[in-house]
């Protein structure tokens, strides 16, 4: 069988690195920008197929990507252990330049904003996790706060936590969101209680309780959109 060609032996405006150079980052495929990151392929096959490969596996689909773990990149032949570390660190920072992004250039005050924001944070984990946001009243976040986990009902997130919080930090405005690892972002009856739990915690200290986002990916669900505040 016909070896194919390294990458070093390609044309020179094909190869990925001179290619990013000489045209920006902006022109290379999902596949050549992580062949960069990961260098070599193995002997059959080069680093752009490699990468080929796992997006394949993955429906080309960075969040899916981002979602694997060391030792799901590590099956496929041609990716070690650096090089997965590589990869998940490069999706990890993907994420936080989305996130620092929404912070620079929104307030957040629309369901859309704050689902992006929360996404970042929570929207790709396996067991539910609980995000408090506390914003000033231009709605600009002065702090998140990751509460709870594993399950989230009126029991495991404590009320009377969110609203000291609120009033420790100086915040008027308070939303909430949750995580759906399911991706069904239909309320449960838990979340109705904890909603109206913490709507008339924050009411009783004359707080705005802004919204409830349910969290999937690609969708949300927002409690105040939905007429349900």
């Amino acid at each position: 069988m016909e070896k194919k060609l390294s990458i070093t032996y390609w044309p020179e405006d094909d190869r990925p690195r001179e290619k990013l150079l000489k045209q920006g980052a902006q022109y290379l495929s999902n596949a050549e920008l992580l062949a960069i990151l990961i260098g070599t392929g193995y002997a059959e096959t080069d680093a752009v197929m490699v990468m080929k490969q796992v997006l394949t596996q993955c429906n080309n689909n960075l969040n899916a990507l981002g979602k694997m773990t060391a030792r799901e990149l590590m099956a496929f032949k041609g990716i070690g252990e650096a090089k997965a570390v590589t990869i998940l660190a490069a999706c990890e920072l993907g994420k936080r330049r989305a996130k620092s992004d929404v912070i620079e250039q929104e307030t957040l005050s629309s369901a859309e904003a704050i689902y992006r924001y929360a996404h970042c944070i929570i929207g790709e984990q396996s067991v539910e996790h609980g995000l408090v946001l506390y914003l000033n009243q231009g709605y600009k976040l002065i702090k998140a706060v990751q509460l709870s986990k594993g399950g989230i009902t009126e029991t495991a997130v404590d009320v009377r936590l969110v609203v000291k919080e609120a009033l420790l930090c100086n915040a008027t405005v308070v939303v909430f969101c949750h995580n759906h690892p399911s991706n069904n972002i239909q309320p449960s009856r838990a979340d109705d209680q904890l909603t109206r739990q913490l709507k008339e915690g924050c009411d009783f200290l004359r707080l705005f309780f802004l919204d409830h986002i349910i969290v999937g990916d690609g969708k949300f669900f927002s409690y105040r959109e939905e007429g349900r505040l």
